[in-house]
């Protein structure tokens, strides 16, 4: 079972539950849930740090008294219009609408969002913590908690006509390229980038392996796989393919189950990223200091894949974690439930089949 403490700790956790009490405003259909999801706008509006800049709000005009005013909406608002929604709609399709709109507003390269400050305020966390404690009874949710699901793995390869074409290479290749680049990057960084993490430099935010080794995530029936639809930073793919996986019985799978476990991944196989990690780390995390990531390519040793289960996302993405003395590390750009292949890939199990996106949905593709 999740704990709802562990989801409201997380930047990721506390967005599912502000999304998820978005959804069931709108399910509402009554007054009182126009009410919340206008005051939770205007208030995440208002805590954005692009207000008025990089997010505007357009007023339209009826030709009252007020119409100069902009209206204003604060947190204890949207925490009281909160303890009144009710949360009897807990479906599998509001559930997962709710954690895909978490997955698409992560971003590990700049301040939180409005949404995302929203949610960590006092009044509203307190609040949300209802909306946790619904979701981990839910039976929809069950799967979220589960490690690595070996008989349904699928790789997900979306057509990116951006792509560039480059020679296979293996796994240990892969990892071997990208320990040396990680290196030369840290080494460059310190070189040319300045101590100060308020410095309005950015580069390379993300902590998982590199994205050249196979991944994959569980399928879910009808739905397909869970890489399909759960992205970060995803682009406006149409089509992908979609290869079922055989892991096999004797893979060694490290599991990123919370905190604990991406703690102490990056403690037992450190590889120290500070220069080049610090400005994009400080914005999103508002935390300065020593940064370590987990270098995969001392973890291949000991492990075939390292899987993140939905449950560990929600919990740890975008946080802070301390990791040993002053070093603390940021799990980003990792997907929910996405286990990444340290080794060559697992053996397919049957051909490619073609999946396209119709109406912000995945479904197969019968040609």
């Amino acid at each position: 079972m999740i704990d709802p403490d562990d989801v409201m700790a997380g930047p990721r956790g506390r967005r599912l539950c502000l999304e998820l009490a978005a959804g069931l405003a709108r399910a509402t259909g009554t007054p009182e849930g126009d009410e919340y999801l206008r005051a939770a706008f205007l208030c995440a509006y208002h805590l954005d740090p692009g207000a008025g800049t990089s997010r505007m709000m357009v007023l339209v005009s009826d030709g009252g008294p007020d119409d100069d005013a902009e209206p204003i909406s604060t947190p204890a608002d949207v925490a009281r219009r909160l303890d009144g929604l009710p949360l009897d709609r807990l479906g599998p399709g509001v559930l997962l609408a709710a954690l895909q709109a978490a997955v698409d507003n992560a971003r590990y390269w700049q301040e939180p969002d409005g949404e995302d400050v929203l949610a960590a305020t006092a009044e509203v966390r307190a609040s949300l913590s209802r909306v946790a404690a619904a979701v981990v009874s839910s039976s929809p949710a069950a799967w979220w908690v589960t490690p690595l699901e070996r008989t349904t793995q699928a790789s997900v390869v979306f057509d990116d006509p951006a792509a560039r074409t480059t020679p296979a290479l293996t796994a240990e290749q892969t990892l071997r390229r990208w320990h040396d680049g990680t290196l030369e990057e840290e080494a460059r960084a310190q070189r040319e980038r300045p101590a100060d993490p308020r410095a309005p430099f950015s580069g390379t935010w993300w902590s998982t392996p590199p994205h050249g080794l196979t991944r994959t995530t569980r399928q879910l029936g009808d739905a397909g796989p869970v890489g399909l639809g759960l992205v970060e930073d995803a682009f406006s793919w149409e089509r992908a393919s979609v290869r079922a996986i055989s892991v096999p019985a004797e893979a060694r799978v490290y599991e990123v189950d919370g905190v604990q476990a991406w703690s102490d991944l990056c403690r037992r196989f450190p590889l120290d990223v500070t220069a080049s990690r610090r400005h994009d780390w400080f914005r999103t995390t508002g935390v300065a200091g020593r940064w370590v990531i987990p270098d995969w390519a001392r973890v291949a040793d000991r492990y075939d894949a390292v899987h993140l289960t939905t449950a560990g996302y929600l919990a740890t993405a975008g946080r802070a974690v301390a990791v040993d003395g002053d070093a603390r590390s940021v799990l980003a750009n990792w997907n929910p439930d996405e286990a990444y292949w340290l080794t060559d890939p697992p053996p397919a199990t049957e051909a490619g089949r073609r999946w396209r996106r119709v109406d912000d949905r995945w479904q197969e593709d019968p040609r």
